[in-house]
């Protein structure tokens, strides 16, 4: 009689193999990294590893897929509050936080080379930045109906420049000398919303 699966513990194993994962592909690179050797650092068999994802690509595609249902829920509570400028800047501290971690640079770097290389990956990197962007974009219009947020610009190509800001966070860590960039990064995006006195609208637009 066949076991019955145990989500918990099929949650747990999955969770352990992208963890071995992540660590590996930052360090080695997607090419360098072998399924024995994230089964190893793993704590199991490659036969385990086959066991939940087909194949190589699919243990990174799940360094994504794995975190988009928590990142829907994260997203959620973001878009439900009412203090548009304070959600944004910590929506963006969150964020640029993760660039904290060792492994993010590397992992940012082998991701911007598969992604155009894997359909699959690319279609779930670009449901994760509409994530991102959508509530960015749905905020900075609630913000600029309340007045803390510049009126004259575009919610969603700001978004996407914030976006943008968040993703230079990844790309300029430097790994000899890191250091938290959510200051600058605060102040950036700070700045760039801040509405205009009516004199900066006027010299804006003329």
């Amino acid at each position: 009689m066949a076991r019955t699966p145990d989500p918990e513990n099929t949650a747990r194993r999955r969770a352990a193999i992208l963890a071995a994962a992540a660590a590996r592909f930052a360090a080695d690179g997607y090419d360098g990294t072998t399924v024995a050797a994230i089964a190893r650092d793993a704590g199991m068999s490659s036969g385990n590893v086959f066991h939940y994802f087909p194949d190589k690509a699919a243990v990174f595609r799940g360094l994504v897929g794995d975190a988009l249902p928590e990142r829907r829920e994260l997203v959620a509570d973001f878009v439900a509050r009412e203090d548009a400028l304070p959600a944004v800047l910590e929506f963006v501290d969150l964020h640029v936080a993760e660039a904290l971690d060792p492994l993010a640079p590397g992992l940012a770097l082998e991701m911007f080379r598969r992604v155009g290389h894997d359909e699959e990956l690319t279609r779930l990197c670009l449901e994760d930045a509409a994530l991102t962007i959508d509530t960015l974009a749905t905020l900075l219009a609630r913000g600029q109906r309340d007045g803390s947020v510049d009126p004259d610009l575009d919610p969603a190509e700001t978004a996407r420049w914030i976006a943008a800001i968040v993703d230079a966070a990844f790309l300029n860590t430097d790994a000899d000398a890191p250091h938290d960039v959510r200051p600058i990064a605060r102040t950036t995006v700070t700045r760039l919303l801040e509405p205009r006195t009516p004199q900066e609208s006027h010299d804006h637009a003329a």
